[in-house]
């Protein structure tokens, strides 16, 4: 799994980069939270994906009007393994 825990005017979260039709709907976007969530405990997690090159983000609005505001470029993005 791609994402990203960023520490951005004093708050800690974390990104998931998802399929888009994992957070079509509001309540996809809920489950796809909680399947990611273990793998960031403690702390607020957005959900990212892409679609046609925009990306699109599902969270804390603070949140993500803040990344809306930023080029992807500059999320720290890496690999998580993840089983199962």
């Amino acid at each position: 799994m791609q994402g990203a825990v960023i520490k951005e005017q004093g708050v800690t979260f974390a990104i998931a980069l998802v399929k888009a039709s994992s957070v079509q709907t509001t309540s996809d976007a809920q489950t796809t939270r909680r399947a990611f969530q273990p793998y960031f405990p403690g702390i607020e997690l957005v959900l990212a994906s892409q679609e046609r090159g925009t990306f699109k983000y599902s969270g804390r609005p603070d949140i993500v009007k803040f990344l809306a505001s930023i080029s992807p470029s500059r999320i720290p993005w890496r690999e998580y393994s993840v089983s199962g």
